[in-house]
């Protein structure tokens, strides 16, 4: 067992929002900012921020951990933007007029497909869809709820189409 296998999980979380070169065995090494450590297995997620705001995700393998060294403090903004890697996008908060945006869009494309939509509570947030499903803020597949399987899927492949023809 490796020194960095023996160390705690307190000790790994020092790591966290670090740049690091990690020695592994066979003289390989890997650079990026430290996601996570895994406390079972001591295996380290690294993310190396590429062109075009894409992200590369690494997992070396605890038992394979040699070394690990600092290269470099992560600072407020760079923790936010690791942190950020795994939140959905739905997670983003959207202003109360984006909101709104989403809303009357996604219900004037549902209508023009002659699906049947009304707005209901009240303050008109949700889309009620042909009375048996709801649409909650932000709009999305995943704001979806039926007690209907087959119209909760289907529906929710429509939504999710609605949106890829959006970006």
């Amino acid at each position: 067992m490796s020194d960095w296998q023996r160390k705690s999980p307190l000790e790994w979380e020092a790591y966290v929002n670090k740049m690091v070169r990690v020695a592994v065995i066979e003289k390989h090494e890997y650079e990026g900012w430290v996601l996570t450590v895994d406390p079972v297995s001591a295996s380290i997620v690294l993310a190396t921020f590429l062109e075009n705001e894409k992200v590369s995700i690494s997992f070396v393998l605890g038992h394979a951990v040699q070394g690990v060294e600092i290269l470099e403090e992560g600072d407020d903004e760079m923790k936010q933007r690791l942190s950020s890697i795994f939140a959905p996008e739905e997670s983003k908060a959207y202003s109360p007029e984006e909101l709104e945006r989403r809303k009357n869009n996604l219900k004037t494309w549902l209508e023009t497909n002659h699906i049947p939509v009304t707005e209901q509570g009240d303050s008109g947030r949700t889309l009620c869809v042909a009375g048996v499903l709801t649409i909650d803020p932000p709009y999305g597949p995943e704001a979806c709820s039926s007690s209907n399987e087959i119209i909760l899927s289907r529906v929710q492949g429509l939504v999710q189409g609605y949106l890829e023809q959006q970006q």
